[in-house]
């Protein structure tokens, strides 16, 4: 922090607000503040879900957790540690975690009944006969015994439990790891999914789409724009790099570098001055560009970045967050399925739009914050109980406020990997279609092996009765022989693939 004119280091938990921290490129922000010098742009997407880096000047709020890219910061503290944006989102974790109840399982249910039941039967095949038919009270305690003997619901209280564990190993295997045996249930009664945008449905990172020139070749631009590119850090910088090096342009070197921070930079190739940048570089230097070209790429949610050779354009680049492979084909399987499908993001309302549309969800929800989205969570439990998909620090409330969290494993946040109840390890969206199939599933064999043990245990009972049945015979069939059984038909769960 500065403190009488000095920098000095300290805790971040014994900053008070209204004290200045130094932010310098590359740093994590320790603390919620307002610009008061320097100009950046600052990467916010894990708290805010905005895909593309934020230009922050000036005035400018700016959030702990969220991570300075190219420009040295003087910023204000407006709340301490403990008040932070980053703070009460995992406050907003703890509280929607609160609010969940545990499902009680059909087992559990029958089984208030079923014992009691059982015992009492024992007890009168053991005492009417004698008592009220005159027979001898030892075959009368020998079918009571086979009664106790073949009412031992080992079969029913490892059908729910062999199951589960099948059906979760099952899943680990093919890349989705699920915490707790109750979130298989729920998957299989969701009639809503929610899903995140930045870096769930989309990449997270930016790539070329458009390359448009102006009385040049495409060929040129790319080559320009990536000389003078060469030396940033920028995401915007490497996805016009990558795009270089795929089609292999040809090398130019770039000299005299003049950068300006949110905006753009310029440089000089074989003497000439050329200039890549956003429309505020353009803006504050007077220079005419391509507006209607412009607004058409926006509206398709792309960012466009413009470059100059002195003072005339030559050429715009579009760049957009790409959408997932896997997502629009999850996404139309879900909603074929009946799903309540929606998009929640803090991503600009242009952005979502064409994504939604290009994605084909039912609705999006725009510009929210982490707790509008868990807002939003509690507000689509009316139609259902709701799953939520995410990998950002600012999905976190809404994770744990969903009756079923998926979090992304490959790029998601700690914090939404803690939360989350179930992880797609291989960030494959069509394996939520798979998860619905293995809930359904699962759930059928369960109930295919409550079904066999209790006909079976009834239909040793009546024979027991009777006197029909041995010992022997009901311990082979009622129990062992049961239990394996229930086991075979669980394992069989393995044949459930993506």
């Amino acid at each position: 922090i500065r403190k009488n004119g000095e920098e000095v280091t300290i805790s971040v938990e014994q900053i008070l607000p209204g004290e200045v921290f130094i932010v310098r490129p590359g740093d994590r922000l320790p603390l919620d503040g307002v610009v008061i010098e320097g100009d950046t742009t600052v990467d916010q997407s894990a708290m805010t879900g905005e895909s593309m880096p934020i230009h922050k000047g000036l005035n400018d709020e700016v959030y702990a957790g969220t991570i300075n890219l190219d420009g040295y910061l003087a910023v204000r503290t407006k709340r301490g540690s403990s008040e932070s944006m980053l703070s009460n989102i995992l406050r907003m974790v703890e509280e929607a975690e609160g609010r969940r109840s545990p499902t009680e399982t059909l087992v559990n249910r029958f089984a208030r009944y079923y014992t009691p039941t059982i015992i009492v039967l024992a007890i009168l095949f053991a005492t009417v006969p004698p008592l009220v038919l005159g027979s001898p009270w030892i075959p009368s305690i020998y079918n009571s015994l086979v009664l106790l003997v073949i009412g031992c619901p080992c079969a029913l209280t490892i059908a729910t439990p062999v199951t589960m564990v099948s059906a979760i190993t099952s899943a680990s295997r093919n890349g989705v790891l699920i915490k707790g045996s109750a979130f298989i249930e729920k998957i299989n009664k969701a009639k809503v999914y929610a899903f995140d945008k930045t870096g769930t449905l989309t990449v997270g990172r930016p790539e070329v789409t458009d390359i448009i020139p102006f009385d040049v070749e495409k060929d040129e631009v790319l080559a320009i724009a990536s000389a003078l590119e060469e030396n940033s850090k920028h995401p915007i910088a490497n996805a016009i790099k990558n795009k270089a090096t795929e089609y292999k342009m040809p090398h130019y070197t770039a000299e005299e570098f003049l950068s300006s921070t949110g905006r753009g930079v310029e440089a000089k190739i074989n003497g000439v001055k050329y200039r890549i940048g956003n429309q505020r570089l353009y803006d504050e230097r007077d220079l005419r560009y391509p507006v209607e070209a412009i607004n058409e790429l926006e509206t398709q949610g792309k960012t466009v970045i413009i470059l100059s050779r002195e003072d005339k354009v030559m050429g715009l680049i579009a760049l957009m967050d790409q959408g997932r492979a896997t997502a629009k084909q999850a996404v139309r399987e879900l909603r074929r399925q009946g799903m309540k499908v929606e998009m929640l993001t803090g991503d600009n309302e242009t952005t979502a739009a064409a994504i939604a549309e290009q994605v084909g969800f039912n609705g999006y929800h725009a510009n929210l914050l982490p707790e509008e989205k868990l807002k939003i969570i509690e507000e689509l439990k009316q139609h259902g109980q709701v799953v939520m998909v995410g990998d950002g620090v600012n999905d976190a409330p809404a994770l744990a406020a969903a009756d079923v969290g998926v979090a992304m494993g490959g790029l998601g946040s700690d914090i939404a990997l803690e939360t989350a109840d179930i992880v797609l390890l291989e960030d494959d969206l069509t394996r939520l279609v798979y998860l619905q199939r293995l809930s359904r599933t699962t759930l059928s064999r369960i109930r295919e092996n409550i079904t066999i043990s209790v006909v079976m245990k009834l239909a040793i009972v009546i024979l027991a009765a009777f006197g029909v049945i041995s010992l022997w015979v009901s311990v082979v069939l009622g129990d062992v022989g049961l239990a394996l059984l229930v086991i075979l038909n669980s394992i069989r769960i393995s044949g459930v693939k993506p």
